[in-house]
């Protein structure tokens, strides 16, 4: 059984005053392993809200199926098991941190000392306890976050939806919700995690989704999709045609990008002394060489102006 898993999902948004048909989701088929963590990534655009809507129950598909662990999608059986922290998230900023958290318990069927013990944990968990008596609007919006956070995993979910989670957090609140991450993983929750800081999700999530118009382009394990790639920035007195076809035999891709440096993709490491013995013997009048293995940035930005061109 997977955590996640639609079948040709699409959607289809008709305006109400006529004009052309939005395709938000177009035959997205997509399997989320149980117990693993998830990104789920693509620009603007590419469908990942109107997916996660589906898979919460907000939005229905037009045409195919989605299924929480086991249950169709939007089901009380698939409510019960999820967690989720929305991207444009606003609570009762009249009630306190632990007044909202016993709300939201007391709405997922929880009460009593089980209910009292999670609020402890979670709020321990996301760095709130200090200001558990604390109203909501006088937390910073980073704060606002993280209850939010709380709020996602109080009822011990087994799948966690989480939209931008860090997108209004600093540096260290980044990293008390990569811990709370780890924290899931680590009980067997499946993290199903949406964000455009992908340096974040590089650190966090064993394997990543890629859409764009509404549809999977790239998926697979990050240590598959990343392994034995390194990207290498060439410094030269002068790129010349000579020099580029040196440079071509030795790497699988070459893109000049001024009149003095090149950016070469060899498959491993050891391929940049061969690199660099290639510019020499070619008569290039080499500055510098510069290696580094390609981020999911990298693959995000090579991914999506692939499907572009």
């Amino acid at each position: 059984m997977w955590a996640i898993e639609t079948r040709n999902l699409r959607k289809v948004f008709r305006p109400l005053l006529g004009g052309k048909p939005i395709v938000a989701v177009d035959n997205l088929s997509l399997k989320v392993p149980q117990g693993t963590v998830f990104g789920f990534l693509g620009p603007n655009g590419a469908g990942k809200t109107t997916t996660i809507q589906i898979l919460i129950g907000n939005v229905y598909p037009t045409v195919g199926e989605a299924f929480v662990l086991g249950h169709r999608a939007g089901t009380l059986a698939a409510k019960r098991k999820l967690g989720f922290l929305p991207e444009k998230f606003q609570f009762h900023d009249f009630l306190t941190a632990e007044e909202l958290l016993r709300l939201h318990g007391r709405l997922a069927k929880m009460d009593g000392a089980l209910l009292r013990k999670r609020i402890d944990e979670v709020l321990e968990l996301v760095g709130l306890a200090e200001r558990r008596k604390s109203r909501i609007r006088e937390f910073s919006k980073g704060m606002q976050q993280r209850i939010g956070l709380a709020q996602a995993i109080l009822h011990d979910p087994d799948l966690v939806i989480l939209d931008e989670p860090t997108s209004a957090l600093d540096p260290l609140g980044r990293r008390r919700a990569r811990e709370v991450v780890q924290y899931l993983k680590e009980r067997g929750k499946t993290v199903f995690l949406n964000s455009h800081l992908l340096s974040e999700v590089e650190r966090s999530c064993d394997e990543v989704a890629i859409i764009h118009k509404g549809r999977v382009v790239k998926q697979g394990a990050l240590d598959d999709l990343l392994v034995n790639r390194s990207v290498v920035t060439v410094e030269l007195k002068r790129v010349e045609a000579r020099v580029l076809e040196a440079i071509a035999k030795v790497a699988r891709k070459v893109q000049p990008i001024d009149e003095r440096r090149v950016i070469a993709e060899v498959a491993e490491e050891d391929d940049v002394p061969e690199l660099a013995r290639a510019i020499v013997e070619a008569g290039g009048a080499l500055l510098g060489l510069q290696a580094h293995r390609e981020t999911l940035e990298d693959l995000f930005i090579q991914t999506v102006e692939g499907e572009d061109k």
